[in-house]
Formats: C-alpha cells, sequence, structure tokens
C-alpha cells in the first residue's frame, strides 16, 4: 500500500485545492472580476468556459455533453492507468505524473458535471450563491468550468510586417485556466520530458529478452 501512499496523496491535495478555489471565486467574484496579485504579470481574473482546459470551446450543448462523458470515461481509464503502473512498479516520477493527470482532469469534471446543479449563474454584477433556493444555472453535467490564473507576462503589437497577424495585439500568456488545468499540464510536459528515464528499465527488458540470453 506504501506504493499508492504518494500519487494519492497528490490527487487529494490537488482536489481539495482546486475545488477550495473555484468554490471562493464562485461566491466571492463576479465575472470579470479580477485582482493584481504581482503587477499586471500574474491577476486573478474570473471566467467560465463550456469547453476544454484553457477556455477553448467545443460544440455547443451537445458538444457540451459529449466532452463530460468522454472526459468521465477518460478519467476512468486514467485512474485504471494509475492503479496498473503502481501494481507492475513503474517508475514513481511516470505514477506521480500520471496521477497528476487524473486528479486535474477529474477536477474539472467536478465542475462540467455538478456546478450547474449547486450554483446559479455568475454574473458580471454578483457572484453566485451555493444550493440557491431557484435551483442551479443548469442541468447534469453541463455545468461550467471555472478558470482565474491569467499570466500576461509578455504584452505588446505584432510588427506591421508579419503576415496575417501584424499590428495585432500580442499577449503571452493569454489563456485563463486554473489549478486542474496545471496539474495536467505538469503531468504531460514532465512525461515527455522525462520519458527516457520512466521507460529505461522496460526498454532495457524489451530488447534483452531472457530467452536470448547466452552465458559464457
Amino acid at each position: 500500500m506504501k506504493a499508492y501512499t504518494k500519487p494519492v496523496l497528490a490527487i487529494i491535495l490537488i482536489l481539495i485545492a482546486d475545488q477550495a478555489l473555484k468554490f471562493w471565486i464562485k461566491l466571492n467574484m463576479s465575472l470579470g472580476q479580477e485582482f493584481k496579485i504581482l503587477g499586471n504579470w500574474f491577476i486573478i481574473h474570473f471566467t467560465e468556459n463550456n469547453g476544454m482546459a484553457f477556455g477553448m470551446e467545443f460544440g455547443g450543448e451537445a458538444g457540451k455533453l459529449a466532452l463530460t462523458l468522454f472526459r468521465i470515461a477518460a478519467v476512468a481509464v486514467i485512474g485504471y492507468g494509475v492503479v496498473y503502473l503502481v501494481k507492475k512498479k513503474y517508475h514513481r516520477g511516470l505514477i506521480l505524473n500520471v496521477a497528476l493527470i487524473f486528479a486535474g482532469a477529474l477536477g474539472n469534471i467536478i465542475d462540467s458535471t455538478f456546478y450547474g446543479l449547486i450554483f446559479n449563474e455568475s454574473t458580471y454584477f454578483e457572484p453566485a450563491k451555493l444550493f440557491p433556493p431557484e435551483g442551479g444555472y443548469s442541468s447534469l453535467f453541463h455545468g461550467k468550468v471555472v478558470d482565474m490564473f491569467y499570466f500576461p507576462i509578455v504584452q505588446g503589437t505584432l510588427p506591421h510586417w508579419l503576415p496575417l497577424w501584424g499590428g495585432e495585439e500580442f499577449i503571452f500568456f493569454r489563456p485563463v485556466f486554473n489549478i486542474a488545468d496545471a496539474a495536467i499540464s505538469i503531468g504531460v510536459i514532465a512525461i515527455l520530458i522525462f520519458q527516457k528515464r520512466y521507460f529505461k528499465e522496460e526498454t532495457v527488458e524489451e530488447s534483452y529478452p531472457h530467452s536470448e540470453i547466452i552465458e559464457e
């Protein structure tokens, strides 16, 4: 059971932090409201999205339902993957990063599955209320994902000689995201960066099957 301790703890901590911050944002901030944490570089900006990570959209109400159901299926597969990796004693770093992806995906699923039932609509004039008497703003599986982290680190105007986008405003990093999105991104990027280390032992074993080893 010790092998499960760190990934399970990581999942629990990410879910608690993600949902606690989202609840605070929903109950204390109106849509579009923001305050600066670190000048113009780090801003808490409340927005919601109907789609994927970093505010991307996907196909209206039907697409929203399909995306939520797909997320649930994907989380089930990723959760099984975490258990499989632990049982097969894969690299602990790989297990932890897959756990981050699982926690992030589950965090956003909670929003899209339940937030429409337990909150009323957030507006540009006032924060939402939890369990309002009139009911939630939507139905099961049709909730909106809460985003708040905004890092417009570099801002300016693209050179006019640049094709298509010349003269347009440039902001890096433009997307607004949440803790769940960050967990997914960190997990994926870490796996890509350290994949040789994570899969080194498995590659060696596959390259030299025991049946082919000849003793001198």
